[in-house]
């Protein structure tokens, strides 16, 4: 009998997208469901992105350079400018979303049984991309008590072994929302030089910050060897389907080895590229109206599930994520009963248990992550389902 490989067997199923049939088979039922789970912004990807593809004028649609267009990277280039990070356009690898810039970190900064420091709960899919890598994920765990702060620097420092390479840091991150300040960073710069580590900084939310703003490990100053940034255009100009990110680094080496596997695939898409080029075109006041929207949605969802009885839900500074702790027996069963046994006036709301985003076993069982992608009238008719659905939940723990 054939056999597939063991990455295939240990690749693990996403949280995010596991309970998608349950989803599937109520909607055929006639269930509304509202969509909690998943990143995807109900925000109009702008005209002039669309426009851009549209309108495109071409009579082959031929290979770009692997790096990217050299007009979209001088114009990335000109972006970063703006947010305070300086680097030049040959120093970004434009990617097929960014899923492949940490792909790409992951392969060219470590071996096949290196390690790599991430604090928990994380990205569920740095889980995946690792074992493709063939690495592993040590997790360092931050608490819902602390509105998932960094970990102190000593925890970091118990789990470094010979085989570490590396941390990642998400800013603002997924799935918790939460903004590391300059402090944190500055606190990780240190780590990374004593143990001589890279620094993979997955950035896909920066213009999302609430309070305070968004401080780039590019932002640090003596570690331009050390850190690596993940970019992508999918959260910030709710283009999600574009799959067009970024490689960002100043180390020539690195940007050398990287370019490599960037051959190997041999370009992006080049439509999205365009398209991506247009979204850098747009006013300057485009953010300050999708951040208020999104903050909006966060000061509903927050105030909503923290007046619900036995729920505990950290105020996120940044992202369109919140975790909640709910009354609950186990997060992976409540969210498929939502979908299978559940619905209020014919209605019902998807959520990501957490469980999937801890790497520590056991971890994240009474804890939901919920995007607050919907507009105020969805999220307050999900709200009124999750309320409903607390108090007659078999597993409710009082």
């Amino acid at each position: 009998m054939l056999q597939i490989s063991k990455r295939g067997e240990n690749m693990p199923a996403s949280p995010i997208r596991k309970l998608v049939p349950y989803a599937e088979a109520a909607k055929k039922r006639g269930t509304k469901v509202y969509h909690l789970n998943i990143g995807q912004p109900d925000i109009e990807t702008p005209k002039e992105v669309r426009d851009a593809i549209h309108n495109a004028d071409f009579k082959i649609l031929e290979y770009t350079h692997s790096a990217g267009l050299e007009s979209y990277r001088k114009k990335l280039s000109g972006y970063y400018h703006s947010v305070g990070i300086n680097v030049d356009y040959n120093q970004i690898i434009v990617t097929t979303g960014g899923s492949e810039a940490i792909l790409f970190g992951f392969m060219a900064c470590l071996d096949p049984g290196d390690e790599v420091i991430i604090p928990e709960p994380f990205y569920a899919n740095y889980n995946g991309f690792a074992i493709a890598a063939g690495i592993h994920v040590v997790a360092v765990t931050s608490t819902i008590e602390s509105g998932f702060a960094l970990p102190p620097i000593e925890e970091f420092e118990k789990k470094i072994t010979a085989k570490t390479k590396a941390i990642v840091i998400c800013n603002p991150n997924n799935p918790t929302g939460y903004n590391y300040s300059e402090k944190e960073m500055e606190e990780l710069k240190a780590i990374i030089l004593k143990h001589n580590l890279y620094l993979f900084a997955d950035e896909a939310y920066r213009e999302f910050t609430y309070e305070g703003k968004q401080f780039s490990a590019m932002h640090l100053t003596g570690v331009d060897d050390h850190v690596v940034l993940m970019d992508t255009i999918s959260k910030r100009y709710s283009a999600c389907g574009a799959r067009i990110g970024a490689f960002v680094t100043k180390n020539k080496d690195l940007l050398d080895a990287t370019m490599k596997f960037a051959q190997m695939r041999l370009c992006s898409p080049y439509l999205e590229q365009l398209a991506g080029e247009a979204a850098i075109d747009l006013p300057p006041d485009y953010f300050d109206v999708t951040k208020a929207e999104y903050q909006n949605r966060r000061d509903l969802i927050v105030q909503r599930l923290n007046a619900m009885e036995g729920v505990y839900c950290p105020n996120p500074g940044g992202a369109f994520y919140a975790m909640a702790k709910l009354p609950i027996d186990d997060s992976d069963k409540f969210c498929q009963w939502l979908l299978e046994s559940f619905n209020h006036n014919n209605e019902t709301v998807m959520l990501a248990p957490a469980t999937g985003f801890y790497g520590t076993a056991g971890l994240g069982r009474q804890e939901v992550r919920l995007a607050y992608v919907l507009n105020l009238t969805a999220i307050n008719s999900a709200m009124d389902c999750l309320e409903a659905a607390l108090k007659i939940y078999p597993g409710r723990i009082v």
